[in-house]
């Protein structure tokens, strides 16, 4: 199975570990920690990020859909 994260783009769902809001500082620390590591992938296409999405594989996907939004997906409503 596999969750749209925006623009056209999915996940596959059981490679997800925490989906998280992109507002706090840690979680831009651990963004940038990883974007160093190029561990990054920005499906945003140019627009505000607003989730964080963390992967099995260590890998981190910023999205520019909502966290409620992708939790809706995630959980098939």
């Amino acid at each position: 199975m596999l969750l749209n994260v925006g623009f056209g783009n999915v996940v596959a769902k059981d490679k997800i570990v925490v989906i998280a809001s992109y507002d706090s500082s840690p979680m831009r620390r651990y963004r940038e920690e990883k974007a160093g590591r190029g561990k990054l992938i920005d499906v945003t296409q140019g627009r505000k990020t607003r989730a964080v999405i963390i992967t099995t594989s260590d890998q981190i996907i910023l999205s520019a859909v909502a966290v409620e939004t992708l939790v809706h997906r995630l959980e098939g409503k």
